[in-house]
């Protein structure tokens, strides 16, 4: 299979995953990025069985709406289920590097409401340890130059994403150089802590509960190691 059949393949089995598993007041998480626009696709036929989504960026909310999918505001929902979304990298305690696509911080605000965080990903996601994928990094306009400061004393290489504004109307930066991150809980926090930092790209104090890795082999169902 190629990239795209990979995607699509993870993005079926969470589509069977999800659907099982819903009624028709069940609210489900969308997050960004072009594992989750197969997924949507696939939503759209299925769509009457579902209550509503919430949506991690105006990107898919605005797929799910073409698609004719409820998209709900998530202030305005008690409760969201499943939240599916992709990832950069992840490793074997399903810790993962997110926000290549720029909206890391709704993506975490969803992971963290949600009941249940399932990560669709091709075999090319699936790593050792994080960090050769850059950690975007969150930023209030004013704080750039501060952050990159301290970024680089964190042994990091920070890059500022010229010409991305976040849909929240902030700045990213991608930090290099940080591999391996570990461990990665630890850094997590202490970017948390850096003042003008909005959100970072670890998700590792809040990992999926389910991995759905698809392989040459077929699509894998994957826990969390504990650890």
């Amino acid at each position: 299979m190629n990239a795209d059949q990979f995607k699509q393949a993870a993005a079926q089995a969470a589509l069977d995953y999800c659907l099982a598993k819903a009624d028709t007041d069940t609210v489900i998480g969308i997050g960004t990025g072009s594992t989750v626009n197969h997924f949507i696709r696939l939503l759209a036929p299925h769509r009457g069985r579902i209550g509503a989504t919430v949506a991690s960026s105006e990107a898919s909310a605005a797929l799910l709406r073409e698609h004719h999918i409820p998209v709900a505001d998530l202030n305005a929902v008690d409760e969201v289920a499943i939240y599916v979304d992709g990832a950069d990298e992840i490793n074997r305690e399903l810790e993962m590097i997110k926000g290549g696509g720029g909206a890391l911080t709704r993506e975490k605000i969803l992971a963290a409401v949600a009941r249940e965080f399932v990560c669709i990903a091709d075999q090319s996601k699936w790593v050792d340890h994080l960090g050769r994928f850059p950690l975007p990094v969150e930023v209030i306009p004013m704080a750039r130059s501060h952050v990159g400061r301290q970024l680089r004393a964190l042994g990091a290489n920070p890059a500022w994403r010229q010409g991305t504004i976040t849909d929240n109307g902030n700045y990213l930066i991608d930090a290099h150089d940080l591999y391996p991150i570990a461990p990665a809980r630890a850094l997590e926090e202490r970017l948390n802590n850096i003042p003008g930092v909005v959100c970072n790209g670890l998700f590792a104090l809040r990992p999926a509960d389910l991995l759905l890795l698809a392989r040459d082999s077929g699509v894998e169902s994957i826990r969390p190691r504990p650890h």
